[in-house]
């Protein structure tokens, strides 16, 4: 079964009314949207993925403002990149195996919150 993300319902977040604290870093919190992506695609590998970063990637903790991207490939591969707002750079990881659906995702991380582009 191919798991998708609804662009339309995606947008529908544009606001939070719950903050969610992540369990590896108690210093991040993520958004309704984000939680829901990651309930929906079953990616809370992803949060966790931006959650360390923000602790154990100086490039990445010294972004006050990033974006995330995830692209997935064919073959099930991905890559994860970090950008810092200006589209530079700042950490990639390349992701062996996903499920995560084909159309990829962007997320936000500002002030060590993780949300969704129309929740900012």
């Amino acid at each position: 079964m191919t798991k998708t993300l609804n662009k339309a319902t995606l947008m529908q977040f544009t606001g939070s009314e719950n903050w969610y604290r992540h369990a590896l870093n108690r210093a991040v919190l993520f958004t309704d949207g984000a939680k829901y992506v990651a309930d929906t695609a079953g990616a809370h590998w992803l949060l966790d993925e931006i959650a360390l970063a923000q602790k154990y990637e100086k490039r990445v903790a010294i972004e006050e403002f990033q974006l995330w991207k995830l692209t997935v490939n064919p073959d099930q591969t991905a890559m994860l990149v970090c950008e810092d707002g200006n589209g530079k750079a700042v950490f990639s990881k390349r992701i062996p195996y996903t499920d995560f659906p084909p159309e990829g995702i962007k997320l936000y991380c500002a002030n060590n919150t993780i949300l969704l582009p129309s929740e900012y």
